[in-house]
């Protein structure tokens, strides 16, 4: 597999390292962008097969990233990576191109997985199951908020208003992790 070029898109200088050894050792010829325009500029030169892009690049959103990628190496796989996972940010990433999403911390294994799989048309095993378990209200709250937040693009102030919460509010609310998807107590 050394003919497959991977490149790795993260500000993290720390994380894009340790992916990149790992995904080296396992057959990929890596290479590493840490903002958007010197990952379009790598796009150019090498023509990536594959592209592992973090949702958030500083104060760019990797999601605007994945079309322009797309339209450079049309061929390219796209796997989105994130710390702040969200079902609304999983669809979006996947309406714009991406070819799977995974929730950071993520090991290499996985990574490789979610790149080399799904060549095939989906079948209906790719469906994702529904939890067993009702969502809890908060992270139905979480959910809800980061769907309005991707339909603003990114936009606090916009978001805030259609979500009808002060934008002082709505920070503090984005700026704690992603609630635990099922309730705390365990049957």
């Amino acid at each position: 597999m050394s003919d497959q070029q991977l490149l790795i898109i993260d500000d993290d200088a720390t994380f894009a390292r340790v992916l990149a050894r790992a995904m080296s050792s396992r057959g990929f010829d890596v290479i590493t962008a840490s903002n958007a325009d010197e990952a379009r500029a790598l796009t150019r030169r090498h023509q990536p097969r594959y592209c592992v892009l973090d949702l958030k690049l500083g104060e760019e959103n990797g999601l605007r990233l994945i079309p322009e990628l797309q339209a450079l190496v049309p061929e390219i796989r796209v796997l989105l990576l994130t710390g702040y996972a969200s079902i609304a940010t999983a669809v979006e990433a996947i309406k714009r191109g991406a070819h799977d999403y995974l929730a950071k911390p993520v090991d290499a294994d996985a990574v490789v997985r979610a790149l080399l799989d799904g060549d095939t048309t989906a079948s209906e095993d790719d469906v994702i199951d529904a939890p067993e378990a009702p969502l809890a209200l908060r992270r139905l709250e979480w959910e809800h908020i980061q769907r309005v937040l991707t339909e603003c693009d990114g936009n606090i102030s916009e978001t805030a208003r259609r979500l009808g919460m002060h934008r002082r509010t709505l920070q503090r609310k984005l700026s704690k992790h992603p609630v635990r998807e099922r309730p705390d107590h365990e049957d």
